[in-house]
C-alpha cells in the first residue's frame, strides 16, 4: 500500500497515527536524532512520519512507539451496524415488536398484601 493511498482512504486515522507518534516521542523526553537511534531509523525519517509526509508501516509505527517507552493495546468491538446478521433497520423492527408486548400504561391500582390489624 503506498502513501498515496493511505492518506486518501482514511486521512483522519493517518492524522491520528501521525499525531500519536509525535505525543509518544515528546512524552517520553526523546529527540528526533535520539528516538531514531533507539528505533533503527533516521532522524529525518521521523520527522517525515510526524509531519505526514510519509506513512510508516505498522511494523514501524510499534517499533518507533516501543523505542520511545509505549506500547499499543488494541481492542476489537462489533460494528454496531450489523449484528447477528441482522440490518439495523431490522434489527430495530424486532425491537419495536417486542415494545408492543408490554402495556402502554401499567394499572394505577396497586394490589399488595394488607400487614396488622384491619
Amino acid at each position: 500500500m503506498n502513501t498515496a493511498t493511505v492518506t486518501r482512504s482514511n486521512p483522519e486515522s493517518l492524522a491520528l497515527s501521525l499525531n500519536l507518534l509525535r505525543q509518544a516521542r515528546q512524552r517520553s523526553g526523546l529527540s528526533l536524532r535520539q528516538l531514531a537511534q533507539r528505533a533503527g531509523t533516521s532522524h529525518a525519517t521521523l520527522l517525515a512520519y510526524e509531519n505526514g509526509r510519509k506513512v510508516p508501516a505498522v511494523s514501524t509505527f510499534l517499533r518507533v512507539l516501543e523505542a520511545c517507552g509505549f506500547a499499543v493495546d488494541l481492542n476489537i468491538t462489533p460494528r454496531i451496524r450489523q449484528r447477528d446478521g441482522l440490518d439495523r433497520g431490522e434489527e430495530l423492527a424486532e425491537v419495536l415488536l417486542l415494545a408492543e408486548q408490554f402495556p402502554a400504561r401499567p394499572d394505577r391500582r396497586m394490589t399488595y398484601p394488607r400487614f396488622g390489624p384491619a
